[in-house]
């Protein structure tokens, strides 16, 4: 559908849009640097708050599930609303959930505040993706692409030298009271010099069914995903109960779980066709897939993400509560991936211009899975940071050059007045991907050390009761058991931190070969022609029409 056409006085063009951007880029980086300022802070949290590994799976996994869950709501929900102002109200929401978070005086609290700091988060990222792509024409979009997702891949390491500095000088909880003041300047910026835009002709109500249905699939996913070694893949270990109700203990709620996302998600398609039949509106715009780009693309960035991210919980547990580096080094470590990412986006911006922006991502993703793969080479128990840091580099180097270069890609087909559905779709597709890498890779990296663990202590004569002792005790604890195990029983802290190391490379292998999938995912990128667009949409994409409401 065409957007809103403009009168022959307007101009597509906002003098102010570049200004305009950076509150845009900081609004992104906000709710990227949440999601991983954590990751350093999780030791400080266990320690504080006596938060069980699978708590602190839930730390993370409970932001980033309802971050995926609802980016396709609050997307479509951006362009009948306007997009400035969805994102007003979602960093709004993001700043008092932070506030909530500093306080929480329980491991339950302080997920329930990053659950509703998910829902803030979700109505910033597709809105700010949409911002950009409406605000900017041709040349000028390539730029501001690049900047939008160079801001994300450097975010992701900074968050965690951030949140090293903070919760090593002053305490955990300020890696969530810093936000509300970025939040107020984020917010005073977007009001002044970000103008407003929205699609009249998507003024239709909501797709509630269709919101029920996703949330369904991927809650239940991610939920069999992190529970798994908790109550079981198959055969019940322990039983799980909701308030007063218990599942059946004879059975694992696991692959009900499953079963369940299966189900919701093949619902989901289908009530989306049916209402697309219907011509109503869908929360996921299905006849967007029938561009190659937009369909492949999304397709690529999901596989992708499940490898990118997944790893960022693994390594900042395993240089501290196992190489022995305080949050504060552990996060100077991290750095190298931020700088690596910053390289990056200066080389993007001259080589995209001449080369293209898909051989960039396939370049990326290359660099991605030489620096994954080649940490699962120098991790061990007696690592020195000096061999992590290279590997860290060119794994920035790649994202940095994968992240802004794929969202191009896959959104450079898309009519303008349908950027908050494509943009929206896009993000959701990233953030499936990276709440399947944190989901999958937590699992290996918890499941296989404490196995391993008990394995190794029993082969060193330490009875099977005692060895799952200490095995629970570790992996409970995400490693920061080892510690106290250094002072008591020297030969199980080496046995102990020997299994980390090895969960983590195996962490780390596998979050490589996901990534492999999605360099062949590539492949099929740039292949078929795009949907052809009306003459409307045609000519936003030129910038002669369809300018963006005026705020």
């Amino acid at each position: 559908m065409a957007a809103e056409p403009s009168t022959s006085s307007d101009t597509t063009v906002n003098p102010r849009r570049w200004i305009g951007l950076i509150f845009i880029s900081l609004a992104v980086a906000l709710i990227i640097v949440d999601s991983t300022i954590v990751n350093v802070a999780i030791p400080s949290i266990v320690d504080d708050l006596k938060v069980s590994s699978t708590g602190v799976q839930w730390i993370q996994e409970s932001y980033t599930l309802v971050f995926a869950a609802l980016l396709l709501v609050f997307g479509s929900l951006a362009d009948r609303v306007g997009r400035r102002r969805l994102l007003v109200i979602g960093v709004t929401i993001f700043a008092l959930a932070s506030i909530l978070a500093a306080l929480a005086p329980s491991g339950g609290l302080l997920i329930l505040s990053r659950v509703v700091q998910g829902i803030g988060g979700a109505m910033v990222l597709p809105t700010t993706l949409s911002l950009v792509n409406a605000e900017f024409q041709g040349r000028e979009r390539g730029i501001a692409f690049a900047i939008w997702g160079s801001t994300i891949g450097g975010m992701v390491a900074v968050g965690p030298l951030l949140g090293g500095w903070l919760t090593t000088d002053f305490s955990w909880r300020w890696a969530f009271g810093i936000n509300p003041a970025i939040s107020i300047a984020i917010i005073i910026g977007a009001l002044t010099v970000v103008r407003e835009s929205r699609d009249r002709d998507h003024a239709g109500p909501i797709d509630s069914v269709g919101a029920v249905l996703s949330i369904v699939a991927s809650a239940s996913l991610v939920f069999g995903l992190v529970e798994g070694r908790t109550y079981g893949w198959w055969s019940p270990k322990e039983q799980f109960t909701v308030g007063a109700w218990s599942f059946p203990a004879s059975l694992s709620p696991i692959p009900f779980a499953f079963g369940l996302a299966v189900v919701a998600a093949i619902a989901f398609v289908w009530w989306s066709r049916a209402r697309a039949a219907r011509g109503r509106a869908t929360l996921v715009a299905l006849d967007l897939f029938t561009i190659a780009s937009f369909r492949n693309g999304n397709i690529a960035a999901m596989i992708v993400s499940l490898g990118e991210f997944g790893i960022v919980l693994a390594l900042p547990i395993w240089l501290q509560n196992v190489l022995g580096y305080s949050a504060l080094q552990t996060g100077f470590i991290l750095l190298a991936l931020a700088i690596g990412s910053f390289v990056a986006s200066g080389f993007a911006a001259t080589a995209g211009q001449r080369i293209g922006a898909l051989p960039i991502v396939r370049i990326g993703i290359a660099a991605e899975i030489v620096g994954v793969a080649s940490l699962g080479f120098v991790i061990s128990a007696s690592t020195h940071w000096w061999a992590v840091v290279p590997c860290l580099f060119v794994y920035g180097f790649g994202v940095g050059l994968a992240t802004a270069q794929l969202t191009g890609v896959v959104l450079k087909d898309v009519p303008i007045s349908r950027s908050g559905e494509g943009s929206g779709t896009q993000s959701t597709a990233r953030q499936i991907g990276s709440a399947l890498g944190i989901a999958i890779l937590g699992t290996i990296l918890f499941g296989l050390s404490g196995s391993l663990l008990q394995t190794r202590l029993e082969d060193h004569g330490v009875p099977a009761a005692a060895a799952t002792s200490v095995a629970n005790a570790v992996v409970n604890s995400s490693g920061g058991a080892i510690a106290g195990l250094r002072q008591q029983q020297p030969e199980a802290a080496a046995l102990a931190a020997e299994s980390f190391s090895d969960a983590t490379r195996v962490a780390a292998w596998s979050a490589a070969g996901f990534l492999v999938i999605g360099l062949l995912a590539t492949l099929r990128l740039g292949r078929g022609e795009s949907a052809p667009e009306s003459g409307a949409d045609a000519s936003v994409r030129r910038g002669t029409s369809a300018a963006p409401e005026r705020a």
